[in-house]
């Protein structure tokens, strides 16, 4: 059988204020053309009403796949700084992101299909499985049939293939590894990965379910069905389209996963 992968990027985190939509931050427009789906800030950690809508947009006219990329409530830290929330904190920043991004979603003639958390929250999400029960509810609670990215070696994958929500499994070509699956911190220098060719190389490792080098030197296997490039990453667009190219080289199609 051929290998086949979807490939994702982090869009829409640019200016909340009053800037035109083409002040997004990193090259959203260019990256749309290279991705099958798109994780759309939904103004917690940053973007805001105008540049989700400019971003959607986008995305339903190259037929991208749109999915919410919510965090915690922390647009001065990027939301990258863990918080303390309650489950009815959680539960209600979730519903107010997924809901908003879906009615800026149904006015450009698409939905959103799935949730994916930012920063902290994904990181939290890896390995808290208190909150990773909160955060799968609050998901279904919106819609059932919303698909949860999330790393295969991670609470919130065990929490939602648990209560029956669809799982797919993420690898992050430009980020470092633990050897139990997991992110490396950013503070870390190999925390993130710039060259396009180790971009590229890793992330069809990771699409043919190859071990990659965790940052102990020791192998890992990171079971992937979806590719994320951080549109924030430096030269993103440039490890985007070489990882694209990759993969179409080594006969991987890519194409989403819904």
């Amino acid at each position: 059988m051929t290998a086949a992968v979807d490939l994702n990027s982090d869009l829409g985190e640019g200016d909340p204020g009053e800037g035109p939509a083409a002040s997004m931050l990193g090259p959203d427009a260019d990256l749309l053309d290279v991705v099958t789906s798109a994780n759309v800030a939904c103004g917690f950690h940053a973007g805001g009403p105008r540049v989700m809508d400019a971003t959607v947009a986008g995305a339903a006219r190259r037929r991208v796949v749109v999915g919410a990329h919510v965090s915690y409530p922390d647009l001065a830290g990027f939301g990258r700084r863990h918080m303390d929330v309650t489950p009815e904190q959680l539960t209600a920043d979730v519903l107010v992101q997924v809901g908003a991004l879906d009615a800026l979603c149904r006015r450009h003639g698409t939905a959103v299909r799935y949730v994916k958390a930012h920063g902290a929250l994904y990181g939290d999400l890896g390995t808290d499985e208190a909150l990773a029960a909160t955060f799968v509810a609050a998901v279904r609670s919106f819609d059932a049939s919303l698909a949860v990215l999330a790393l295969p070696a991670s609470a919130v994958a065990a929490a939602a293939a648990a209560a029956g929500t669809r799982v797919v499994t993420e690898g992050f070509p430009d980020r470092g590894y633990d050897a139990g699956g997991l992110l490396l911190a950013r503070s870390r220098p190999d925390a993130v990965l710039t060259t396009p060719e180790a971009v590229a190389a890793r992330g069809v490792r990771m699409a043919r379910g190859e071990p990659i080098e965790a940052a102990t030197g020791s192998p890992v296997v990171v079971r992937a069905e979806t590719l994320c490039v951080h549109s924030d990453t430096p030269g993103a667009l440039r490890l985007a389209t070489a990882l694209r190219d990759a993969l179409d080289g080594a006969g991987v199609e890519v194409r989403s996963f819904l």
